[in-house]
Order: C-alpha cells, then sequence, then structure tokens
C-alpha cells in the first residue's frame, strides 16, 4: 500500500477527535440528538481548523443508524459507507472548478431523487465563495426550500466573498484558529502512535508554524520526519527543513542593531543567507520576536500570552529592558512593512537589509518615531561623553549680518601622479567588478587628490562612505585597483559635507584627466 500524508491518515472519524472547536462541535451533537437538523449551514475559518472533516462526520451522524451521544458509531454500513466514499447519500462538490450556474442546476435536478438508503442527501460544497454570481442566484431556491431529505454544508475561507442573500439562509459557524497547546497535545499524540522520537521544542515550534492549522502542523511535521528518517526529530532539525532562525540569532541580532553596527547586522544577514534561511520566514519570525520583547517589557504577567519557555521568558525580559518602547515600535513597524513587500519581491535579501539599515540609523526616516529614537541616541552619546559639542560660545549680531564670502574654489597645487591617473582613466571599469552593495555605492562615488598623493573616494553620505571605509570592501577594492593597473594606490574614504556640493570642497579629477588626454593625428 502506498503512503498516506499524516492529516489524511488522522483525520477524525467521530466528534469526539475534533480538537479545538467545542462550541462547533457541541451545538451539531445537540442537534442530531435532539432531531433539530437544519436544512443549510455555512462553515467559516481559516484552512485547516475542521470545516471539511466536521461536514463528513455531520454528514455520517445524521445517516448514521446507531448514533452515540449525537456523534456517528463507525460500525454500521452507512457509516463504512461514507467513510470509504462509496455512500451515494455524500455529495463532496468542488466550487473552485464546479462554479458554473450548469453545475448548480444538476444539483438542483439530482435532489429530486431522494435516497437510496439512509435519511439524508448531504451536499458538501468546499470554497463555495469560488460560485460565481449566476451560480449563487441559481441555488438560492433550492438552498431556501431543499426537501426535507436534503442538507447544504457550504464551506470557504472567504465568508465576506458569499452574497448576503445566501448568508441568510444558512446557520453559519465560524471555525476558530486552534491553540498551540492544543495541536501540540495532538503532534505528541500521533507522534506516540507512529512511533517517532520528537523533542518537545521541534513540536512546539511546528505548533507555531501551523499559525492555528492542525493541517498545516502535520503537513510541516510529515515533511520533517521524512528529512531525518529513523532519526530523532530535533529542534535543530525542524529549523533546518523549514529554513527558520533560533531566537539565539535574533537576541544576537537585536544587540548589533541596538549597537548600531551596520556591518555586523549586514554579516548576520550575509550568514543566514548562506545557511539556506528563508527570508520571509526569518521576517516574519524577527517580527514575532519583537512583538514578545514589546510584551515582556508592557508587562511582568505575559507568560500565557507569549507562550515561551522559563528560560526564553527570563532572556526575554533581560533584552526587553535594553530597548525603549517607542524604539520598538518603530522596529515592528518597519518590519511589518517589510512583510507586506517581501510577498511580491524579487530581491528580498535587499528590502532585508535596507530595512535593518533603517533600524540602525534612525536619521535616515523623518517619522515620530524614528525622530524620538534619534533623540535616544543622542542622550546616549551625551551620557557616554562622545556628543561633540559644535555651538561656540561667541554671540551673533542679528542686526548687523554680514555677508558670507564664497569659499575660494579649490586647486590642485601639484600635478597628477600617473598611477593615480591610470585609476581615474579604469575606476568605472573597477567598480562594475566589484559585487553586491559595493558596487552600488561606488557608482556614486567621486574622486579627487588627497595628501601624500592619497586618491580620494568621496561618497554623497556618511552612511556610504562608512560601508566602503569596511576593511573587506576597502581591501576587495584595492585588490580590484591593483589587478587592474598593476600598481598598488593608497585610498581614503570620505563623505560630502551636509549642504555643501562636491566642487565646493574638492576637485573633480576626473574631468582634469579627460581635459589633459589629447588625440593624435
Amino acid at each position: 500500500m502506498s503512503y498516506t500524508a499524516l492529516y489524511r491518515k488522522f483525520r477524525p472519524g467521530e466528534f469526539e477527535n475534533v480538537k479545538g472547536q467545542d462550541h462547533i462541535v457541541t451545538t451539531l451533537k445537540n442537534q442530531i440528538k435532539a432531531e433539530r437538523i437544519g436544512h443549510a449551514y455555512l462553515f467559516c475559518g481559516t484552512r485547516g481548523t475542521g470545516k471539511t472533516t466536521v461536514a463528513k462526520i455531520f454528514a455520517k451522524a445524521v445517516n448514521c443508524q446507531h448514533p452515540v451521544d449525537g456523534s456517528p458509531c463507525g460500525e454500521c454500513e452507512m457509516c463504512k459507507a461514507i467513510a470509504a466514499g462509496a455512500s451515494m447519500n455524500v455529495i463532496e462538490i468542488d466550487a473552485a472548478s464546479n462554479n458554473g450556474v450548469d453545475n448548480i442546476r444538476e444539483i438542483r435536478e439530482e435532489v429530486a431523487y431522494r435516497p437510496t438508503n439512509g435519511k439524508y442527501k448531504v451536499y458538501i460544497i468546499d470554497e463555495v465563495h469560488m460560485l460565481s454570481i449566476g451560480a449563487f442566484n441559481a441555488l438560492l431556491k433550492t438552498l431556501e426550500e431543499p426537501p426535507e431529505y436534503v442538507i447544504f454544508i457550504l464551506a470557504t475561507t472567504e465568508a465576506h466573498k458569499i452574497p448576503i442573500t445566501i448568508l441568510s439562509r444558512c446557520q453559519r459557524y465560524d471555525f476558530k484558529r486552534i491553540s498551540i497547546d492544543t495541536i501540540v497535545d495532538r503532534l505528541k499524540e500521533l507522534m506516540e502512535k507512529e512511533q517517532v522520537e520528537v523533542e518537545e521544542r521541534a513540536i512546539r515550534y511546528v505548533a507555531k508554524a501551523a499559525d492555528g492549522s492542525m493541517r498545516d502542523a502535520l503537513s510541516l511535521l510529515d515533511q520533517c520526519i521524512a528529512f531525518y528518517l529513523g532519526q530523532k526529530l530535533t529542534y535543530d532539525h525542524v529549523l533546518e527543513v523549514l529554513g527558520a532562525v533560533d531566537t539565539d540569532v535574533f537576541s544576537k541580532l537585536l544587540r548589533q542593531i541596538l549597537a548600531r553596527n551596520v556591518s555586523a547586522v549586514l554579516e548576520t544577514v550575509e550568514e543566514l543567507v548562506m545557511q539556506g534561511r528563508e527570508l520571509t520566514q526569518l521576517t516574519n519570525d524577527f517580527t514575532w520576536y519583537l512583538r514578545n520583547l514589546l510584551l515582556a517589557k508592557s508587562s511582568d504577567n505575559m507568560e500565557d500570552v507569549l507562550d515561551v519557555s522559563a528560560e526564553n521568558l527570563q532572556q526575554l525580559k533581560e533584552e526587553a529592558d535594553m530597548v525603549e518602547a517607542e524604539t520598538l515600535f518603530r522596529y515592528i513597524r518597519i518590519f511589518s512593512e517589510l512583510s507586506n513587500q517581501m510577498r511580491y519581491a524579487v530581491q528580498k535579501r535587499i528590502l532585508l537589509e535596507v530595512a535593518l539599515i533603517k533600524l540602525c540609523r534612525p536619521q535616515m526616516e523623518t517619522t515620530q518615531d524614528s525622530l524620538v529614537d534619534r533623540v535616544r541616541v543622542l542622550e546616549e552619546k551625551m551620557e557616554s561623553g562622545d556628543f561633540v559639542n559644535t555651538v561656540q560660545d561667541t554671540p551673533v549680531s542679528v542686526e548687523h549680518k554680514e555677508e558670507r564670502v564664497p569659499k575660494e574654489k579649490p586647486k590642485l597645487e601639484k600635478a597628477i601622479p600617473e598611477d593615480i591617473r591610470e585609476v581615474v582613466k579604469n575606476f568605472r571599469m573597477i567598480v562594475n567588478e566589484a559585487g553586491g552593495l559595493l558596487k552600488g555605492y561606488l557608482k556614486a562615488a567621486r574622486l579627487s587628490l588627497g595628501g601624500d598623493d592619497r586618491l580620494l573616494i568621496v561618497l554623497p553620505d556618511e552612511l556610504s562612505a562608512e560601508f566602503v571605509s569596511q576593511e573587506v570592501h576597502k581591501n576587495e577594492l584595492t585588490s580590484l585597483i591593483e589587478e587592474r593597473i598593476g600598481k598598488a594606490v593608497t585610498l581614503d574614504i570620505r563623505s560630502m559635507d551636509e549642504g555643501r556640493r562636491f566642487e565646493e570642497s574638492f576637485v573633480d579629477i576626473e574631468k582634469v584627466v579627460k581635459m589633459d588626454i589629447t588625440i593624435e593625428d
């Protein structure tokens, strides 16, 4: 026999095995016991919460010859036939592929015939929101006044797309997301049956990643077991298979952001990318990590809400004390926006790196929460003594304002060395050979000549200059220059003064070199 997926193998066959939907199960069982069965039901809720499963159990229960406390016995002829999919009394229809008026007309014609055995004909229409307007209209009359032996069960993940005329004719049941604890208990139970050894942390992470869906949880667990077949499934194994990141990495990343160490943050991203981590999952998990930090900072009694171990909770509280609530609000806002952008992005890594740089550099934003963060940075500098007071004690006369004498235009004091000339001539080709972000920053660079015959590479802002000045990037550029001209050149990385143009402070030696080039006949 071929292998059956876990979510299919362990699909509940009676109401007692349905997890996390007690409010719906109890109501349906009471209806069956009291014989107060409706003619039309609408099951709503997110994927994998049990809508189709409950519909099938309900179809068995209303046709069961010996129901037990409102639940199907599972032993009678009708129960076995429905479970095997061989009963003519239960008709499952996929509205996504059968969404036309003709499909609904066929149903209207079929309901005229009584069931050959059993009490009820049950029509389960899955993804009912996919029906066309014409199909909905064709269904209206039949749905409102079906024969006494017909029950309609409509299942959907998007109830807002269903016409109000349909909604008003159905009993609506909203399926809730299943809690993490409920999913964990169910997975433990099934792993014992399957005789698979799994760590508690691993099961808990799978349950969290499932986002309230029992089917998703079983599918993810099935995937992890298949990868490490015959081995004990550990927490690290699950992280590796799902492309997820441990909280220790998030802790490290947060500390780097708070230290405003852009290079360290980008190196961490590089490590995660090389490990094959999925960046969309990374973004979502880090957003949740920031949310947990905010909750831990907001109150001391958050154990039930946070759903983390005692060890991780203590670590969260320590890290929450390191950062202000307003700063966390800004971090969460930026990463929430990033999550939306990630869905349709091609260059996910670039978006992630830009978002992380924004966290490190609040001056890149002009929003209210970024201004608060910038004030915090200034306060830290003042406390540490790094803040330089640039305000002079000399009073400024407002009444007698002197005209600003224009600064003399800079000029070259001596001839440009030959090796510098060679670099200037080939600089744009050298830039094209650089990789990643370095290439992007260098495209905006301007060239000038500094003291001791140094090649000045002037970037438009401090952020760019800081990135290029990093040892690894500076060494890369130096190597590219040596490969191109065959000589070593001393580099000096600068940034332009805020509010000033390049020509006001530096000589553009690219223009000088081009003017010196003569064409011989």
